[in-house]
């Protein structure tokens, strides 16, 4: 597989990978690396093993790539896009989460509806402009 051979890391992560590989080399003591990355002594040993036995994964946050645990079925984003685009066409996201709500039972913010429904091509971002001042002259 070529995409395990790819590790994404953060500026953070390379610095700490960085110095863990200087305290295996025995470069830097734990001591040490541990007070330039702000650490306590025991989390840099954690670290170093990590590296040890994983190489650069050990650094990798282990939730990164990984779904979030509150994220929302598909079905359900589809089923309410859906209920959207026939039953509350021109209602903007606040009346239709609460329409939603009312109506079908199905509650959610209507933040979260908002994002669905400019990812569906259901709604546009609007600002409202200000309104333009007019310059009087001076007396």
């Amino acid at each position: 597989m070529a995409g395990k051979d790819i590790i994404m890391a953060s500026q953070r992560e390379l610095k700490r990978l960085h110095i863990a590989q200087k305290v295996i080399e025995g470069a830097v003591r734990q001591a040490e690396a541990a007070e330039m990355l702000l650490l306590s002594d025991r989390q840099m040993r954690r670290i170093v093993g990590r590296v040890r036995g994983e190489g650069h994964r050990g650094v990798v946050h282990r939730s990164r790539g990984r779904e979030s645990n509150r994220k929302y079925p598909e079905e359900l984003k589809g089923r309410v896009t859906e209920l959207y685009r026939q039953n509350y066409e021109g209602f903007g996201p606040t009346l239709g989460q609460e329409k939603l709500l009312e109506r079908d039972g199905i509650s959610i913010s209507d933040e979260t509806l908002r994002l669905w429904l400019i990812e569906a091509g259901l709604w546009k971002k609007r600002r409202k402009g200000r309104q333009h001042r007019q310059w009087r002259p001076r007396r």
